[in-house]
């Protein structure tokens, strides 16, 4: 980028446009031997510093996660408790492969389980993005590495061991936006010192977004490249294979890629309609993530959530619309806004037609409690449902807090962040305004263009791929996983790269190579010992601290689950527990926490009602319709104190019936008091007709374990039902 550039130039003489070094910066180059030597010098140390960071941030997190439960050292059952809720769910699937007697039988079971969700039979395969297990599981089992690794040790390496990947790609990210490796070595730094708000994969090893991120860090680092000036066509083709490779493996591992892609594809849309894309750079990148999406909808069975999502009909739209709007980047300041409304007002509409059309052909309902989540969070409308209100009362699900900005502001973060942002987002202002008052033809005369403003595509691309992404981890604290990491790189291109300082060194008339060099590697070198100086104790302390695995009780439950009860047994409970019910005993469970499915929320929240003021013989006929032989109630949801009134959950139960909630507080006026008492409490009391029909097998001091009482003659009935 260059910024209220002045161009010298002679009478009648033209100096010709000016071809940008695309060498990563490290010394002066006086002669070209010297240059080549030089840039070599300075790929070869900028990539030992860059493997060197993703190593140090990965033995950091394994370190961590052993220091926190002693993990070596405790049971087997103990380090499968330790996988929570989700997690243990999907580290399920990778046990059961490896307990299969062939691939193809584990793939089949897959394929055809009826253990996850009593009374019926899924696809796994077509439900959850679970093929990094089923990869880990194969690899492992080929490989020979049994006899000195165990496969738990196998599974939680490889995903600490993703993390180099993440520091790698931001750390490649920096370098070529500021053409400085200590800009990469500054966003290492930074991403290591931010853990807690970078990543949390220490202890959710198994979730999907710690598979999916690295691969998205990749991916943004393979863009940044692809958009660089002066590419050559065989380079573009080489990064346009891993801008593919690399999205692919982003949707084939998290569920909810197709909302961080559309969040892309927005951002594209923009930069393409403000005319800092080429047509060719847009459509390549469109055609990447909708071959990426319908490969991964291939491989999962078609599962119609792809097909069904607002990114597809998105790209569709805008490059529907794109080819017929041939015109679109022509005319004075005022028709092309006018065009530009026009194009985004068709395409949106034209979204929200294809979008509604699919859904109600596809008969596609897995996706409605996320909308209905974002309609109540942003006031659009109130609501009661169940599953929308499971997301707003959880903390992860609502805005950033204050907290989060005053620990990124002490590692010295958010401070250059914010100066960069800044500065660089009213530069993309002028620089849009230029790209929309300029004519057709971009002739522009030389007294203009000693004043126009420039941005690479690649620095503009980041630009508002950190605002956006932005706005979203403000909005969603869970999301701040896809900004904090990309916010460290962008913070170390504003302290490492030309484009800030060339404007504060013009403003204080200094700019000179000399000066300019001396504060691009003085500064970033000054701030890294700073954050040395501050922070190394903190690590060492840090790292010295060492915890045990504590959780007797849920141990207990499950050895008691795993000896005396029935291999084929059904468990109905909370979707956190159940869990590890099928991860630790492998009993059949009524629900789980992959939510992604209608009539497994609906399922949820019949089961649930276990919570909620029900007479005995509601429940019992809930239980037995889900095929229920146990129930799990924990102290824990029944007497819940964690979350304050109107978010506990048997709160959300009350008011999903229509019932007023316990304690002193406010109640809608619609609501009334329940004519029975909240079930988890009364059925400890063993009086009819609780006693008559369920039984009490197991307690402690956190779980209380009911069998189910089933008549006979109610069975026989059952099996000669429709």
């Amino acid at each position: 980028m260059t910024a209220l550039r002045q161009r010298k130039s002679s009478k009648g003489k033209d100096p010709g446009p000016r071809i940008q070094n695309l060498k990563p910066e490290c010394i002066a180059e006086p002669t070209e031997r010297f240059a080549t030597g030089g840039f070599i010098l300075c790929l070869i140390t900028g990539s030992i510093v860059g493997v060197s960071l993703g190593l140090l941030c990965c033995i950091y997190v394994a370190t961590l996660h052993e220091n926190d439960l002693w993990f070596s050292n405790i049971k087997e059952v103990e380090r499968e408790i330790s996988f929570r809720t989700e997690c243990g769910l999907y580290y399920s699937y990778y046990k059961q492969m490896l307990k299969a007697p062939s691939i193809q039988q584990g793939l089949y079971e897959l394929i055809h389980d009826n253990t996850t969700e009593s009374k019926r039979t899924i696809n796994i395969l077509q439900r959850m993005n679970i093929y990094q297990e089923v990869f880990l599981s194969i690899l492992y089992k080929i490989l020979p590495i049994q006899a000195y690794l165990e496969p738990v040790y196998f599974y939680i390496y490889t995903v600490f061991s993703l993390q180099t990947v993440y520091v790698i790609a931001l750390f490649i990210t920096s370098w070529l936006l500021s053409d400085s490796w200590l800009a990469g070595a500054l966003t290492g730094v930074w991403y290591i010192l931010n853990r807690v708000d970078t990543t949390r994969v220490e202890f959710t090893i198994s979730l999907r977004e710690n598979w999916s991120i690295p691969f998205f860090a990749l991916q943004v680092a393979a863009i940044t490249c692809y958009l660089r000036p002066h590419l050559k066509p065989i380079h573009q083709r080489v990064v346009l294979w891993l801008v593919f490779v690399s999205t692919f493996s982003f949707c084939l591992t998290w569920q909810f890629n197709q909302f961080v892609l559309l969040v892309q594809a927005l951002i594209i849309f923009t930069l393409d309609c403000l005319d800092f894309f080429t047509s060719e750079q847009v459509v390549s990148l469109y055609l990447i993530q909708v071959l990426s999406l319908l490969l991964v909808w291939l491989l999962q069975f078609c599962n119609s959530m792809i097909l069904g999502s607002l990114v597809l009909s998105f790209i569709v739209s805008a490059l529907f619309i794109k080819h017929f709007q041939t015109r679109l980047k022509t005319g004075g300041f005022v028709t092309r806004v006018g065009k530009l409304a026009l194009h985004t007002l068709l395409v949106l509409t034209l979204t929200f037609i294809i979008n509604y059309s699919a859904k109600q052909i596809l008969q596609l309902k897995s996706d409605e409690h996320i909308f209905k989540f974002i309609k109540a969070k942003f006031g659009f409308r109130a609501t009661r449902d169940f599953d929308a209100s499971l997301y707003l009362c959880e903390e992860a699900f609502g805005l950033l807090p204050l907290v989060t900005y005053e620990r990124l502001a002490g590692t010295v973060l958010l401070y250059p962040y914010l100066c960069t942002l800044s500065v660089l987002f009213i530069l993309l202002l002028l620089v849009a305004l230029s790209n929309l008052s300029a004519n057709g033809s971009r002739q522009i005369s030389r007294e203009r263009e000693e004043w126009t403003f420039r941005m690479r595509p690649d620095v503009a691309y980041n630009l508002l791929h950190t605002v956006f992404f932005g706005l979203l981890a403000f909005s969603t604290m869970r999301m701040k996983y896809l900004w904090t990491g990309h916010m460290c790189a962008f913070a170390a291109f504003g302290v490492c790269g030309k484009e800030v300082w060339t404007l504060s060194l013009r403003v204080l008339h200094c700019n000179t190579k000399t000066t300019m060099r001396l504060i691009r590697y003085s500064v970033p070198i000054i701030i890294l010992a700073f954050l040395y100086y501050k922070f190394w104790p903190r690590l060492m302390e840090e790292i010295s601290e060492l915890r045990e695995f504590y959780d007797p009780d849920t141990v207990e439950l499950m050895e008691w689950i795993r000896l005396k009860t029935p291999k084929r047994a059904v468990f109905a409970g909370s979707m956190q527990l159940l869990a590890g019910i099928k991860l630790c005993t492998g009993r059949v469970l009524t629900n789980h926490p992959h939510y992604e499915d209608q009539a497994l929320r609906e399922r949820t929240r019949q089961v649930y009602q276990i919570y909620a003021h029900q007479s005995a013989e509601e429940v019992h006929k809930v239980l037995i319709s889900v095929g229920a032989d146990y129930i799990v109630l924990e102290d824990s949801i029944c007497y819940e104190r964690r979350h304050s009134r109107g978010c506990r959950l048997r709160d959300l139960l009350d008011l999903a019936n229509g019932h007023i909630m316990d304690g002193s507080g406010e109640n809608d006026p619609d609501l009334v008091p329940a004519s029975h008492p909240r079930f988890c409490e009364a059925v400890k009391t063993g009086v009819p007709p609780y006693s008559k029909l369920f039984t009490r097998v197991f307690k402690n001091k956190t779980f209380h374990v009911y069998k189910l009482k089933k008549s006979k003659k109610k069975n026989k009935a059952d099996s000669a039902g429709p």
